[in-house]
């Protein structure tokens, strides 16, 4: 699965290119608890379809019913009640205001938010602005509410949603790209979850045995020396690169080089054993740092127990999502800290009575 923003404004853009009305609605504002965050995106077409989502489902069937004709066919909703989609400048709409409404619309105890809408946006805007994320640039949208006009800017780092009374300004970015070196079993589960949480994912494995075998669809996979493929990659802050192998000669230069990228997310899978000897190694043999390696994670993963690949796998994607969404985990969930922890406890035989520990 591509990036959903990426998925909508390309769904908005072909529709606005076909002379079809269609609304944009950009989650701008929320109180309290909301299922969807600031910058969450919807595009909704006349005939009521619908890509993206701004909540569980309600608040889009409301859409749905106020800004289209899409129920008045089968006699359900009356001429009054089906409305078409407006034009003019960018409305704001609030959802949950009261307790009857955030119970309609299946909003979160006391949660409340609020949607910008912008109506019949500009085809060509849309174009350059799908066309820049296709190109894997960042992008800064700025909307004037008082006429709906839509300026683009190359984007820095980037940032929040920002709404005031005269202008709506939101970064989009290209999908989010995981680089995995290695093939093996562990890969497929790791690329499979990978997609689904909207990551382009890229195989790199110069082995065929492993590379012949692989049978994820949608993932790229190349045959190349695992360095020169990060080369080639250019790993960027929305990029993370794990080596899989458990071997040196295919893991460590290209570890290196990731180490030389902006990839918010860098790691190896190993023991904490094998983990220790990469550092020695990188140190004696690649010029490298206890500094120059502090970005480089492993044992990747946090602490569940997991012993199978797909367990693994989950372990893997639960760390990097936390990274990617900045959020700092316990240091109780490290897989080394958490592993150290239980060796002490087991490795404790307590007094011994003949040769065998007490209960």
């Amino acid at each position: 699965m591509e990036n959903l923003d990426v998925m909508v404004l390309r769904a908005l853009c072909s529709w606005r290119q076909a002379g079809r009305r269609a609304l944009l609605a950009t989650v701008v504002r929320t109180w309290g608890s909301s299922p969807r965050p600031v910058g969450s995106i919807m595009a909704l077409c006349e005939d009521g379809a619908v890509v993206g989502s701004v909540s569980g489902g309600c608040i889009e069937d409301d859409l749905i019913f106020r800004f289209t004709r899409a129920y008045a066919s089968d006699g359900a909703a009356t001429n009054a009640d089906a409305q078409q989609i407006p034009s003019g400048p960018p409305q704001r709409v609030k959802y949950g205001i009261t307790a009857d409404e955030a119970h309609r619309f299946g909003l979160p105890c006391g949660g409340t938010l609020e949607l910008l809408l912008e109506f019949d946006p500009d085809a060509a805007s849309l174009a350059d602005l799908v066309g820049r994320l296709e190109q894997g640039q960042l992008v800064r949208r700025t909307v004037q509410l008082k006429d709906g006009a839509a300026d683009l800017q190359p984007a820095g780092p980037p940032t929040a949603l920002r709404v005031s009374d005269t202008e709506l300004v939101n970064t989009f970015g290209p999908e989010y790209r995981l680089l995995i070196i290695g093939a093996g079993p562990l890969s497929e589960y790791v690329a499979t979850m990978a997609q689904f949480s909207g990551f382009a994912v890229t195989v790199c494995d110069p082995r065929e045995e492993y590379r012949g075998a692989w049978a994820v669809p949608g993932v790229t996979v190349s045959s190349g020396m695992p360095d020169e493929v990060v080369t080639a990659f250019k790993p960027d802050s929305r990029s993370c690169v794990i080596a899989l192998t458990h071997d040196p000669k295919l893991d460590d230069l290209a570890l290196l080089e990731a180490l030389q990228s902006e990839a918010f997310y860098i790691g190896a899978i190993g023991s904490r054993r094998n983990h220790a000897a990469r550092h020695q190694r990188m140190q004696e043999h690649l010029g490298q740092t206890p500094q120059t390696l502090a970005r480089l994670r492993g044992p990747i993963g946090i602490y569940i127990g997991s012993k199978t690949p797909p367990e693994i796998a989950v372990s893997v994607m639960a760390e990097i999502l936390a990274v990617k969404n900045g959020v700092t985990l316990p240091r109780d969930m490290a897989v080394s800290h958490a592993k150290d922890e239980l060796a002490i406890a087991h490795n404790d035989p307590g007094a011994l009575v003949c040769g065998v520990p007490q209960p």
